[in-house]
Order: C-alpha cells, then structure tokens, then sequence
C-alpha cells in the first residue's frame, strides 16, 4: 500500500504544470472529444509506466547494493530540482488528429511526450525503491489521471482553479523528502 500511495501522491503533485499536462490541454482545446482523450491518457499512461516500473524493478534487483541506493535518493533529490522548473510546450510538439481518430492520437502523443519525462522518471524510481510493479503502475497512473482528467475537461481554466506553481513546489517537496529518506535507509538512520 505504501508504494501505492507514494507513486500516487507523487505522480499526482509532479505532473501539475507537466508537459503532458499541458498536452493533456491542448488535446482538449483542438479534439474536443474529452472521453475518447481520457481513454487515450490511461491507456498510453498504463502502457508507459509499466514499462517504466519493470525496468526500475529490474534494475534495482541487477543492482542492489548501497551506492545504487544513494543513485536512487540523488535521483529524487534530481527530480525535486525539475519538478522546479516550468515545462513549455512548442508549436511543433501540437498533436493534430487525422484519420488515425481522437484516442489513438492521443494515445500516440502522450505515450511519446512522456517518454523521458519526470514522471515517467519518477516512476522508474519507486519501481527501484519499492519493487512492486503493480502498485507502482496503478499508483502512478491514477495519479496521472487525477492531474489529467481535470485538465482535460476543465483545458486552460485550470491553472486558475489551482495554483500551479505551489503544486510544483510541493512535489519538488515530495521528491527531495523521498530521496532523503531513501538515503537515510542505505545509511541506517531509520527502519
């Protein structure tokens, strides 16, 4: 449950203001299909965090030693400095919707545009740290979807509602909070 509730929590406060978030509008804006989108977003958030969780597993099994572990804590303390930073979304990177429909264009588009991305990162992490892949999955993607789902039915009056640059501090917050206490586990300090 712990690792449920932490990719959830985490995955939820980081893609606030996220370039998929952002994409998540633009898709709302042009397509105008909210649920054909929705679907398009768990899908291709499913797929891609999967994949990422079973890698984070795989590596954390091929590599558990302390120094991976500090790897692990460096790497949340990393995101903590990223979540910082606003994402931007370019003209080019606009998803035009063609004969392909509404839901596998976004599925195509989002799975691409969170390849890499903090979250998907992030994911990577708590599969290491936690080595559960299904827990990790389903909380990283129902934290995907609570910070997508709104922002595809509500578009650009959502940074209005919430305020994201607060939200974007508190994940920065989460992530060095996680990577200071997964070093204080390699050390010993706590259980």
């Amino acid at each position: 449950m712990e690792a449920f509730l932490a990719s959830l929590s985490l995955v939820a406060l980081a893609e606030m203001g996220d370039k998929t978030q952002l994409l998540a509008i633009l898709l709302a804006a042009r397509l105008r299909k909210p649920v054909p989108i929705i679907a398009g977003i768990l899908v291709a958030t499913l797929a891609n965090h999967f994949l990422a969780a079973l890698l984070g597993q795989q590596i954390a099994g091929l590599l558990d030693s302390p120094a991976f572990r500090y790897a692990i804590a460096a790497g949340f303390v990393g995101m903590a400095l990223w979540a910082l930073i606003p994402d931007t979304f370019d003209e080019d990177d606009q998803p035009k919707a063609r004969s392909a429909g509404v839901f596998v264009t976004t599925l195509i588009a989002f799975f691409l545009v969170e390849m890499g991305d903090k979250t998907q990162i992030a994911t990577v992490a708590m599969g290491a740290h936690y080595q559960n892949v299904i827990a990790v999955t389903a909380g990283t993607t129902l934290g995907m979807m609570i910070a997508n789902v709104p922002a595809v039915l509500l578009g650009h009056r959502i940074e209005r509602i919430l305020p994201i640059r607060a939200l974007q501090i508190g994940a920065a917050l989460l992530f060095a909070a996680l990577g200071l206490w997964v070093a204080a586990q390699t050390v010993g300090w706590v259980g």
